[in-house]
Parts: structure tokens; sequence; C-alpha cells
């Protein structure tokens, strides 16, 4: 007979009990609320709850009880099992994207670890060495996976990490310490000092994919909605998006200089000397065992980046497609040809596509409820200009407290659907998508749940090892966003005049 006790403590996992009986009474309240009172409140009810689920992301991951919710929406009859798969089909392209463009970027991996380690180990001055992985971040998170990007700089961060600590703990590396003290306390303060200097490269370079990734297409999921919605190609979903996002990148890039420059919220530190040196030197002892058959992969990574590149650039084929091409290429020329090899490729992307699938189901709940007519009315009621911006301003508050894919999905579909019905015209959507994109990329710098790559900075293994926690990670990315969200606005306030100057009507 099964007990009660054993199937409550498999219920999600090792999840906190309070959290386990919060999710329970949803589950019991929902169809209360939506047969006895209201299904406009009962709607709302759940995609308050939906959105708990995403801020409780480091407790218990939100495709369970995310998912739990979802389900049993679609089973009372606040949506329908149609309305999901239309939902679905309408964005197929992100899901093509998530599956296959990750897994492809996976296969780049060892190209993506060598330039950043090159970067780290060849670039003395931390102030150029910050600016040059925000950079290079935002360059990489612009054609490529934001994730992927973020993974990759985190991996050679753990290399480095896990090289220095056995020195720091009294181990040789290869029989040579070149820490110059034996005291332990220097070393333990040498080692602070190294977890804060990576805390800031790693922070910087997070804030770097939301700078590139806002740019293009590719760079966040919700790029790839809002481009269908709007019937953007790669190119001009770039021009448009330019007169906020370079100036946007710009300021990124400032604010990555006074902040290491003022050593200001944990910015500034060093590299340590004695690090450096043992970091070189396990570096040139890796350079000397690599193979002809990996220079050679390097070299058919980095020409099929050019393909990645071209491919998007000129729209020759579907972003996932594309991503597809990647997976085939990579594993064709660099000799992976097993099954389990590929298979980890794939470990990355699909938990998130699973919860995309759960994200539109939610967004079937708020079309068919119409939860958000209401503020819909009251933005359309405004005059144009205003228009534009109240898209961004409320897009950038849900998307910080949501998820930035959440609030760019609701938002632009209610754009869209006001552009079905004649309440905007084709140029005011257009003006609206720029700011809904930007709204869900930039304000949702604010918090770890509001920013995919942060998420995944935040739940990464090295994130205790360098004292990286939820609020300090809220304290330095604050100047970030306090800058760029201010640049954002600005940028779409005087979105109509660029657009028009860049010849768009």
């Amino acid at each position: 007979m099964l007990n009660f006790d054993s199937l409550f403590k498999n219920f999600l996992g090792s999840s906190t009990n309070w959290y386990k009986w919060t999710i329970i009474s949803f589950l019991i309240l929902n169809p209360i609320l939506f047969f006895t009172v209201s299904p406009f409140i009962a709607g709302w009810a759940l995609v308050l709850e939906f959105i708990l689920t995403l801020a409780m992301a480091l407790k218990c991951y939100p495709l369970q009880p995310g998912g739990l919710l979802a389900l049993e929406a679609v089973i009372i009859g606040m949506t329908s099992p149609h309305r999901v798969a239309q939902e679905i089909m309408a964005n197929f392209e992100v899901v093509l994207l998530l599956m296959f463009m990750v897994a492809g970027i996976y296969f780049m991996k060892n190209l993506l670890l060598f330039v950043f380690t090159r970067l780290l180990l060849n670039i003395r001055s931390k102030i150029v060495l910050s600016l040059a992985f925000c950079f290079s971040a935002a360059f990489l998170s612009a054609f490529l996976d934001a994730l992927t990007v973020i993974a990759v700089i985190i991996t050679v961060s753990m290399g480095f990490y896990g090289v220095y600590h056995k020195v720091a703990s009294g181990l040789d590396f290869h029989e040579v310490n070149d820490v110059k003290s034996d005291d332990k306390v220097h070393k333990q303060e040498i080692l602070e000092n190294f977890r804060a200097f990576l805390r800031s490269l790693l922070m910087h370079s997070a804030v770097g994919t939301a700078l590139g990734g806002v740019m293009t297409i590719v760079g966040e999921p919700q790029n790839l909605i809002i481009a269908e919605h709007s019937k953007w190609t790669f190119v001009e979903f770039f021009l448009r998006m330019s007169p906020v996002t370079i100036p946007i990148l710009i300021s990124g890039m400032l604010t990555c200089f006074i902040v290491e420059k003022l050593h200001l919220l944990g910015y500034g530190e060093q590299l340590p000397e004695e690090v450096c040196t043992v970091l070189k030197q396990y570096a040139e002892e890796q350079d000397a065992k690599m193979t002809q058959k990996e220079k050679a992969n390097l070299v058919v990574q980095a020409l099929i980046g050019i393909w990645l590149i071209v491919g998007l650039a000129f729209h020759l084929a579907d972003v996932g497609l594309i991503g597809l091409s990647v997976i085939i290429l990579t594993t064709t020329f660099c000799g992976v040809i097993d099954e389990h090899q590929i298979g980890p490729a794939f470990k990355e992307g699909l938990p998130f596509t699973a919860l995309l699938v759960v994200f539109f189901a939610i967004v079937g709940i708020i079309v068919d409820q119409k939860l958000f007519a209401p503020l819909i009315t009251f933005v359309l009621e405004a005059a144009e200009h205003t228009q534009v911006v109240l898209f961004y301003i409320f897009n950038g508050i849900l998307s910080a407290i949501s998820g930035s894919l959440l609030g760019a999905t609701i938002y632009i579909n209610e754009a869209k659907l006001a552009l079905e019905s004649g309440s905007i015209s084709r140029e005011q959507f257009n003006l609206i998508a720029v700011a809904v994109n930007t709204g869900s990329n930039i304000p949702s710098l604010a918090t770890p749940n509001g920013q995919a790559a942060l998420l995944f900075l935040l739940t990464s293994p090295i994130a205790p090892l360098i004292r990286l926690s939820y609020g300090r990670m809220m304290l330095m990315a604050l100047p970030y966003t306090i800058v760029l969200s201010i640049v954002g606005l600005i940028g779409v306030m005087y979105l109509p005049e660029a657009t028009i100057a860049l010849g768009f009507h």
C-alpha cells in the first residue's frame, strides 16, 4: 500500500516542504476559482503562480511545477490542447533554434575555449581584459546562443580555478609550486582575490551576452519569436533594433570601464601575479600537448563559425536548420561519429525547450482568457508615441520578475492581436516590436531569474566556489541595469525619428 509520506517526499524531490505545499495549494485553488468565482481571476491567479515557479528556479526547475499548473489549466478548460499546439507551431522555429543551434555550438566549444583562454592569459590590464570579455561575449551572443557562450566562459573559469586551487591548497603542480609564500593566510588572501577577479569577469561576460543578445534574431529565443511575428529577416532585425541597441552596447562598455576603474560593487580586482604564473605554466603545457588533429579541429570550427555568421546574415535557411548544418559539419569534420558522443550536445537545450512548450501553454491561457486585455486597452488608448514607451516599461517589469521569454511572448502576442484587429498600424507595430525586444532583454538584467545567462551562471558549479550569491549578483548587475535601462528608454522614446532616418516607414 502506498505511503503518503513517501509520495510527498518524491513530489518535487528535494524542494522545501513549504514550496511543495504551496504548489499543492495552487493546484487545489485553481479549479475552485475557475468554476465558482471567475475564469478571468483564475487565469490571472495561475499566471502569477507560474511566475512564482520561475522566481523559485533555484529551488526547483520550473518545468515540473509550471508544467503541473499548465496541465491542470488544459484539463479544466482554461485553454485547449489545440490552442497550445497552435502557439507551438506559430513559434516552431524557436523550438528548432533551441534544439539544434545550442547543440551545434556545443561542438564548437573547443574554439571558444581557445579564444577566451588566450584573452585571459595574454591581457594583463584588468580594465582591458574586462572590456575584451564583455565585448567578446556580446559579439558571440549576437550570432551564437548566449547560454552556450556563458557556459564556455564558466568552463574556462572552472578549469583555471581548479588548477590554482590545487596549488593554493599546498599540492604541487608537476612538482612545482610557484606561490612565493608558504604562509597559509597569504595563500588564502590570494585565493580570495582570485575569486573576486573571476566574479567580476563572469559578471561582465554575462552582461555582455545581454548586450549582444538583444541585437539579433538568434541572440535570445524571444528575439526569434518577435522576428517571426514581425516578418523581419536577420539583417532587418539588426537594423531596426540598432537605434536602441548600439547606444546600449556603447553604454554597456562604458559602464564596464567605469565600474572597473572606480572599483565599484566588487569590480576592479586584479589577477594576482602568483595565480597568473601558475595558469600560464599550465596553459603552456596544454599547448605543448596539443596534437595536429586538435589543431585541425580548431581550424574547421573557425571555418564553420564563418559559415554560421554568413548563413544567418543572409538568411540562407531558417535558424534552426543552420544550427542543424553546424551539427552535421562539425561532427563530420571533427571525427565525432558515435551516437553517445553526439547525445550530450542536446542536454543543455532540451530541458529549456520543454519549458518553452510550457510557456506556450501559459500564453494560450492568456489569449483564451483575455487576461491582458484591460492593460493593452489602457496602453492602446494612449498616444502612439506613449504606447511604445509603455510597452517597453511594462515588458521590462514583467521580464525582470518572470523572465525575458515570458514577458516578450506575452506582449508581442498582444501587439500582434492589436495589429490584426486594426487598433494599430503596421508602422506602429514595428516600433512596438523594437520596444518589446529591448524591454525583455535589458531591464531583465535586474534579477538572475530575468536573464537566462545570469540564472545559468548562478546555478553553475562555479558560483559557490567564487562566492557568487543571488544577492551579490543583483548588486553587481545594478549599475548595468540602471544605465542600460535608462539608455534603452531614451532610445525607445526617440525610436520613430531614428526609424525614419534609417529609411524604414
